[in-house]
């Protein structure tokens, strides 16, 4: 499939003004587009892990969730030489990186609304404050600390931390994939029983128990569901493309 149109149809779904502004780099992260794209590698955070899979299966595009070069490329590979290694095979073999990060997290159809439809839930919406953010409702009432086992569940992986000092029943729930924690008012405000992100300090923990909330904090990792919802988005515009997922991050240890 041609590039440029491959990527025109992304942009129509995700478009980089959805991105938070000033805050993050959406878009080429490096490298020289082809003319045409068969081959696609799909991962959560493109590195050094992942190249050995990128030399064997040569992709076209490679596509990254977060994105490869988090600020300017000079101020970047100034400072971070393993970052700078990388870009230095990726020249080797003429990788190109592309990431959808925040406009893939607020589209319609991204991220959480993946994580959305993971959960069960109904009459999903967008409150107005927070492009990324999404609330929907159970099918039915549940038990919080019952959910939050349930949730777990759903995103598959190993651990989650629980603040229930809230209600004891839970039916609206608010979620935002990722580091978002600190946006736990905004779902408090739009009469949520329960917020799920996840990245929350200390400080934001405090601020939710005082304030006698629910929130449920889930590794950064559960946003994986990237790769699945990604490469049925990319089939959908060219079925004919050959997309390898590599899954590689692991959740740390629990002691």
């Amino acid at each position: 499939m041609d590039s440029v149109r491959l990527l025109k149809a992304l942009a129509k779904q995700f478009p980089k003004r959805l991105a938070v502004r000033y805050h993050d780099y959406v878009g080429k992260m490096y490298g020289k587009l082809p003319k045409e794209v068969h081959k696609i590698l799909l991962c959560l955070d493109f590195d050094k892990e992942v190249l050995p899979s990128a030399i064997e299966f040569k992709p076209d595009m490679i596509i990254s969730h977060h994105p490869f070069i988090y600020g300017t490329l000079y101020q970047v590979l100034k400072h971070d030489e393993i970052k700078r290694n990388l870009v230095q095979e990726l020249e080797k073999y003429n990788f190109v990186v592309y990431s959808f990060h925040t406009n893939f997290d607020s589209g319609k159809g991204g991220m959480n609304d993946a994580l959305t439809a993971a959960l069960g839930l109904e009459n999903v919406y967008q409150p107005e404050d927070e492009p990324c953010m999404r609330i929907g409702y159970l099918k039915e009432e549940m038990d919080v600390n019952e959910f939050a086992i349930v949730a777990k569940e759903a995103f598959k992986v190993d651990y989650s931390l629980l603040i229930n000092k809230g209600k004891s029943k839970v039916k609206k729930i608010g979620i935002v994939g990722g580091g978002g924690s600190r946006d736990w008012p905004i779902a408090k405000a739009e009469g949520c029983d329960i917020y799920i992100s996840g990245d929350a300090p200390h400080y934001v923990r405090r601020d939710i128990i005082l304030n006698e909330y629910n929130y449920l904090d889930m590794p950064h990792e559960i946003e994986k569901i990237f790769m699945p919802t990604m490469k049925n988005i990319l089939l959908s515009i060219d079925d004919s493309l050959e997309i390898l997922i590599v899954d590689h991050e692991q959740l740390p240890k629990v002691i």
